[in-house]
Formats: C-alpha cells, structure tokens, sequence
C-alpha cells in the first residue's frame, strides 16, 4: 500500500465542511498506486475516493482533473471530480493538493480472458475518441523525452546484460523516430497507464477507468501497447495470442487502426515495454519516502521488452 500522506478521521471530518456530500462514515487506505495517497470515503451521501497528489503540482492537476470530467461528460466510466461550495475540484490537505471523486463499480480482474481483453480494448478506443475533443494539451510525463533523460540515471544500477539491454533498446528507438516511423502516427491524449489494476470490471463489463494521473498527449498507438503488453502478456512476458488478438480487434471496431500504425507497431510495442522497464527501476532504485509504499518488480517488463525484441514483426495486428 502506498500512504505517503497520512490524513486523520478528524481531519478529514473537518476538510469536509467545504462539501455538500454529507459526514463521514468511514476513512480507509486504498492498497494500491504508487504515486498519491488514497482514500476510500464513505460519507452519509456516498462513496468517493479522495487523493492526495505527492508530485504533481498546482500548476499541472487541471489538465488532469477536466480530463477526468470531460471523458465522464462523454459516458466513459471514469472517476467525476466533486467540486466544493466554492465550485473548485482541488482542495488542500498537508499543504498538498487534494480532490474527492466519484467512486466506482467493480474490482480489477487480474486474470482476464479474451472477454475481459476484448472489453478493454473496446474501452480504450472509445476513450481515445472521446479525448480529441479535449481542449488542454500536456506532453506525456515519462514519454520518449522522459526515456532520453533518465536512461543515463539508471546504467549505474544494471549488470552488464541489462545495461546493454537499456542502451540498445534506447539507440533503437531514437533511430526509429528520426527515420520518420511515428510521422503520420494518430496523436492525442492518451491514458499511459491502463493495466489491469487500473480497471474495474463488472462482470465482463467495464465499471470503471482509473488513475489517470500519467494521462497526457502521445500517440494513440502508444496507449494500445501500453495496455496491451500488460493485459495479453503471459508470465514469461510472451503475448497470449487469443487475448491480443481480442483486444486489437475489439479497438479497431472502434477506431480503425491505420497502415502507418501498421508500421510502427513492433516499435511501438517494444517501447511501451521499454518505459515500464525504465520507470520500475526509477522508483527500485530511487524511491520515495512513505508511510506504506508499494513498488512493482522491474524484471517484469525487462522480460517483455526481451519478449517483443524476440518477436520482431511477428506480432498479432487487427
């Protein structure tokens, strides 16, 4: 569980005078995330989440904060901001932004079938269509330009193997930008984070998309990998082929994959790989501070990222 904010009953009780929601009922930890506090809220009037932003600041939460009201505006299953009797999502806890949300339905499904896959690919494109009206523009924060910056920082903790595994993959995916790969690539705001821990499912049905706190503007595609890696890749870290095939099909009904998304696809998937690989050994190797502090094993998407490198352009596509 990661609680790097520790908020009290009473104080919560007191914060919640700003609120037409009712009083509070019941306060628990959420086991979950890596990046913010979380709350369960039970008040008198409902079910909410609340969080506690430990990194992002003032300035970057409205990007996120409208991404959320603006995709629940358009029927996707997402946390709904609640604004307080002063109109305004972000409160302030510990000198920390703060924000309550709608609560939603469902328990993530770690152990998905192709239905669960097709469901959440189905999901994705709906949400990717949704975002192209959305007005407010921010890079993804441990995108491409994340990768170049922090591989250096990470070469000093791997063994040979790994560290030759990081500068290679690295090298390649520079060449494969500046030789034009991703140039007529679809762009847009993009999820960046949709594993299956970030998904309530309902049966077979979505009951709701959460964590959108690495949101940001990326290729479409790269949203798809990201997603798909996670929730069709077997424990070796090889794709299942009934999942993937599921999944891509499921989004293509929804939002037609083009032939240069064709092109970059083993690219794509390889980098996906790449930036969780990357991200798991920032926060193993350099983590913060906390109360309860969950972080995931890095090895695992070392291993996909082998997974997808051995595949080359083997790789299952709509």
């Amino acid at each position: 569980m990661s609680v790097f904010t520790t908020v009290t009953a009473d104080e919560l009780r007191d914060w919640l005078k700003n609120y037409s929601i009712g009083h509070l009922v019941s306060l628990e930890g959420i086991p979950a995330g890596i990046e913010n506090t979380n709350y369960f809220v039970d008040t008198s009037h409902g079910r909410y989440v609340l969080t506690v932003f430990e990194k992002l600041t003032r300035t970057e939460l409205p990007f996120y904060v409208h991404l959320m009201a603006h995709l629940a505006r358009h029927g996707i299953p997402c946390p709904a901001p609640i604004a307080d009797r002063d109109n305004e999502y972000l409160g302030t806890i510990h000198g920390k932004p703060a924000m309550l949300a709608t609560r939603l339905a469902g328990r993530s499904q770690m152990e998905p079938g192709a239905a669960h896959c097709a469901a959440i690919g189905g999901m994705l494109a709906t949400m990717h269509v949704a975002g192209q009206s959305y007005g407010r523009r921010f890079d993804n924060p441990r995108g491409y330009g994340w990768w170049l910056e922090t591989a250096p920082k990470l070469l000093g903790f791997l063994p040979d193997d790994e560290r030759a595994l990081l500068e290679t993959e690295i090298a390649f995916q520079r060449e494969a930008r500046e030789q034009g790969l991703c140039r007529d690539l679809p762009f847009g705001v993009v999820h960046a984070d949709l594993f299956r821990d970030n998904c309530l499912m309902d049966g077979e049905r979505i009951g709701g998309i959460i964590d959108f706190y690495f949101a940001g503007d990326d290729y479409l595609l790269f949203d798809l990998a990201v997603t798909l890696n996670d929730w069709c890749s077997d424990a070796s870290g090889e794709l299942v082929a009934d999942k993937a095939d599921a999944l891509i099909k499921a989004y293509h009904a929804e939002r037609p994959l083009s032939d240069a998304e064709y092109r970059a696809w083993p690219a794509m998937l390889r980098g996906a790989a790449l930036r969780f690989w990357m991200s798991r050994l920032y926060d193993f190797h350099m983590p913060r501070g906390g109360e309860m502090v969950h972080t995931h094993d890095p090895a695992r998407f070392r291993d996909v990222l082998r997974a997808r490198i051995r595949a080359g352009d083997a790789l299952p596509w709509r």
